[in-house]
């Protein structure tokens, strides 16, 4: 008895926190997405699928389409540059990786707005890096850097990548690395070893690493907001749009349920794969 109290006691902060701050909130998304607003913002009585029914219009589902597009990108470079530098990482001496672990964090240490306001003016037409790579002829004078998918991308890229370095350096930390050097002795390339021995080791990592950046980067709306522009906004621009300018709380609601189902699932995939990876190692006995 005294043990069930204790686990209760235990399990009972994470439960109301999960409550008051996901369960809640969320059914009330869910209850305003099924509900008829009016013209100043409030809710009306009765149900309605009209909201539902204008997330399949062409204009939603092309800014649908167009945030899994930019959260796809995003995470698949970040992937791709995370994977050898978590590599390299793990390889490197202990101060080293101190010192580039530091690097990694430092921009989290400011604002994040004021990270993206200070891409802004890079990517502006007077900015720094418009005028060096036009002096380097790399563009042209009317060359257009910021307000559009390039720059969302860019700087969406930059923002998450520690996301995913993160997770993966701590997968490759736990590496045999004798394993990686017994398949090079056995004939294997240096890249042959990477992809086929290291690569679907830290399958887990990957995984978590893929989370880390794909979830932030659907509900981001502050980067297409700055340095995208009207034509390149995305579910969160148009969520905070209805909710604070056109005060449209049940179409708001709506496209948050979308979003919120474009997120997980993904994410049910991803579970789904994982456990059928480790079913699979059990069943091989290792």
């Amino acid at each position: 008895m005294k043990s069930k109290f204790e686990e209760v006691g235990l399990t009972f902060p994470s439960a109301l926190w999960l409550l008051v701050f996901f369960l809640i909130p969320t059914s009330v998304i869910i209850f305003y997405a099924f509900k008829p607003g009016d013209l100043y913002g409030g809710i009306q009585e009765g149900w309605t699928l009209d909201n539902i029914k204008n997330l399949f219009t062409p204009h939603h589902l092309v800014i649908l389409w167009r945030t899994i597009w930019f959260s796809l990108i995003t995470t698949a470079v970040c992937l791709l540059l995370a994977l050898p530098t978590g590599f390299f990482l793990a390889q490197t001496s202990l101060k080293n990786r101190r010192i580039l672990l530091l690097l990694i964090v430092v921009p989290f240490w400011t604002s994040f707005l004021i990270r993206v306001f200070a891409w802004k003016s890079l990517l502006h037409p007077e900015g720094f890096l418009k005028k060096t790579l036009v002096f380097l002829h790399f563009v042209n004078d009317d060359t257009l850097l910021l307000y559009n998918a390039g720059a969302v991308l860019l700087v969406m890229i930059y923002t998450y990548l520690p996301f995913a370095i993160l997770p993966l350096f701590t997968a490759a930390e736990k590496f045999n690395f004798n394993l990686f050097e017994a398949a090079m002795d056995l004939g294997a390339s240096r890249s042959q070893a990477f992809y086929k021995v290291f690569i679907p080791s830290i399958k887990p990592g990957i995984l978590t690493a893929f989370l880390m950046v794909f979830i932030p980067a659907m509900g981001a709306y502050v980067i297409p907001d700055i340095v995208g522009g009207i034509n390149n906004e995305v579910l969160g621009n148009k969520i905070a749009q209805r909710t604070f300018v056109d005060r449209d709380l049940p179409e708001a609601s709506s496209l948050s349920l979308a979003l919120a189902m474009a997120v997980l699932l993904p994410m049910m995939v991803i579970f789904w794969l994982q456990a059928d990876s480790d079913k699979k190692i059990k069943k091989k006995g290792f």
